[in-house]
């Protein structure tokens, strides 16, 4: 099976938090063979993990070896050029959905989604905006 997740649910692969012990059985309970990211999840997860920092969340030193263990990790995952023809089509799609709800990086990611449609069986998100818009699109999201 092949698999995108967004950046919502990588960073539970990573930290632990509501959602991590359910992906992590998923991922476990089928045969991955690819998961495919955006090139954003990369930019996205820093910010993530230094804004649980902002929070308390988490001290600096272990978000620093969160990113670290990510970064060290990154040849395992197929990511998905954040090019013109994606950054095009996202700016379709915020045209079409921008009014209702769709924000400018989940529109990457839903383009980058989209750009790996014929190749995915399941779409992953922890975002329910996001995952209504991957749905709509007619990709299959673990609910």
């Amino acid at each position: 099976m092949k698999i995108f997740l967004d950046t919502s649910s990588l960073v539970k692969l990573y930290h632990n938090e509501s959602g991590s012990e359910e992906l992590i059985r998923l991922l476990e309970e089928q045969n991955i063979e690819a998961i495919f990211l955006s090139d954003i999840a990369k930019l996205e997860f820093s910010s993530a993990v230094y804004k649980k920092v902002r929070t308390r969340e988490l001290s600096e030193n272990d978000a620093s070896e969160l990113v670290q263990c990510f970064e060290s990790d990154c040849s395992k995952y197929s990511f998905i050029n954040c090019n013109n023809e994606i950054i095009e089509a996202a700016n379709q799609l915020l045209k079409a959905y921008g009014t209702k709800g769709l924000r400018s990086l989940d529109s990457i990611q839903l383009a980058s989604a989209l750009k790996v449609k014929t190749k995915i069986s399941l779409a992953l998100s922890a975002d329910e905006k996001l995952k209504a818009f991957i749905s709509s699109k007619g990709i299959k999201i673990d609910t």
